[in-house]
């Protein structure tokens, strides 16, 4: 019993960087970085390195693996829910390095939000131009998304800042989607004449994305108040058409306004973050639309047939597994991931919350220990080195965590939940003392 104590001690030291699987989905979820704060939107550029965005005003970078301990940009930010909101990469960001913001700010008595354009330089954001300004914010309400379309436009999404009436108001840029030029200019072929207006009548858009035709999908918080409950909805979005809020919700129809393609009646799922996937690792997902949910607890995958203007297929994927979704896009390797929001006030954090979290398929090897762990053969060198499929990976002898084999973190864990015996968790540490991976003297 002292043996199982110990290394369940030592367990409790290593963080959860193994994956959890999935096998009916055929994937499992890695730890990309945790220990954050309140992670908001993530970006490559194209050398791979990722940018993020923490609420509380941080742009963080990951390079080869690794969270970089400082941030490289930390403003001073306002709002409850706003602050360090959304990024966005220039397309053309090899030759110019752009990196676009939007981030909520205080003013006086007033609180407004933001899209700044900055320059990335050794690591170090400048800021270079404010594209627009004055965009109405509130504790609640601030949008936030940010992302270019596939006509090179920087589209924005801005929540009504908890005053409805702003998203009927074609002269105001609250509760819209917004269409600018990487400068900030107003695009000729934009539907408002000298407007950045793309679409209005929403209440709180978090999430943009569009397929491989051009089709533009929006998530978007439905009410919570006098106006009903629930009705998060999904928006095919359409150059100057009215999204009807706070005159319809859910499934309801009027004149003029567009009824969204997907809403979740009774049920609330707080959608942000969405995307389109088409990378090239999970072919089972390709097309389908992911959204991330704050209260919903989960990653929704859909189906959309969007030249019938229907949904094919839809389910709820890792239901409370990982808390409070805010953003899910396809990185430039072609895995999928999402960043958690357990810190945001309104979750109930987990150790090592929170964290960016990666979706690869189940049986996919990538290190040495995943290699053995396969039975692939080991050539017995210094370091050691496994083969599979063509592919050598290298034993780290410096991350001695990473030895154990996934096979007995799980039956820790199982341990843990009563699920088995002590006997197999004594002949778990027979194998680790036998493979020298552990010592209990």
């Amino acid at each position: 019993m002292k043996g199982i104590l110990f290394v369940l001690a030592i367990f409790s030291c290593f963080p959860l960087v193994f994956a959890q699987e999935y096998p009916d989905l055929g994937v499992k979820v890695e730890t990309v970085a945790e220990n954050l704060e309140i992670p908001w939107s993530i970006a490559w550029a194209p050398d791979w390195t990722i940018f993020f965005t923490e609420r509380i005003g941080n742009v963080k970078v990951i390079q080869d693996g690794i969270v970089l301990e400082k941030p490289i940009l930390s403003l001073d930010v306002g709002g409850e829910e706003g602050g360090l909101l959304g990024i966005a990469i220039d397309p053309d960001y090899s030759e110019n390095h752009f990196i676009y913001l939007y981030y909520t700010y205080n003013d006086f008595l007033s609180t407004q939000n933001k899209v700044v354009r900055y320059v990335e330089s050794n690591l170090k954001l400048t800021e270079d131009k404010i594209l627009i300004d004055n965009i109405p914010g509130g504790p609640y309400h601030d949008g936030g998304r940010i992302q270019f379309g596939p006509d090179g436009k920087l589209y924005i999404t801005t929540g009504d800042a908890g005053n409805s009436a702003l998203a009927q108001d074609k002269n105001s840029i609250g509760g819209k989607i917004l269409r600018i030029n990487s400068d900030g200019t107003i695009p000729e072929d934009n539907p408002f004449v000298d407007s950045p207006i793309y679409s209005y009548g929403h209440r709180n858009p978090q999430g943009l994305d569009w397929d491989d035709s051009g089709n533009l999908l929006a998530t978007e918080h439905g009410p919570s108040g006098f106006h009903g409950v629930a009705h998060d909805e999904i928006n095919l979005i359409k150059p100057g058409e009215n999204y009807g809020w706070p005159d319809i919700i859910g499934s309801e129809s009027k004149e003029g306004l567009v009824t969204p393609i997907m809403n979740t009646g009774e049920d609330t799922w707080a959608p942000s973050g969405a995307e389109f996937y088409y990378g090239d690792k999970i072919p089972q997902w390709t097309g389908k639309y992911f959204v991330a949910t704050l209260r919903g607890n989960h990653l929704h995958l859909i189906d959309f047939d969007l030249k019938n203007n229907k949904i094919v297929s839809d389910q709820k994927l890792f239901t409370g597994d990982f808390g409070r979704l805010r953003d899910v896009a396809t990185g430039p390797d072609g895995y999928l991931y999402f960043l958690t929001s357990n810190q945001d006030g309104r979750g109930s954090p987990e150790v090592n919350d929170d964290r960016i979290l990666r979706i690869v398929p189940l049986n996919e090897i990538n290190n040495f220990y995943e290699c053995v762990n396969a039975g692939n053969p080991v050539m017995e060198s210094y370091p050691r080195q496994c083969n599979s499929n063509g592919k050598t990976f290298v034993e780290d002898n410096e991350n001695s965590e990473q030895k154990i084999p996934e096979w007995v973190r799980n039956i820790f864990i199982w341990y843990g939940q009563d699920k088995i015996s002590e006997d197999e968790v004594l002949n778990a540490i027979k194998f680790l003392v036998e493979q020298n991976i552990i010592n209990l003297e």
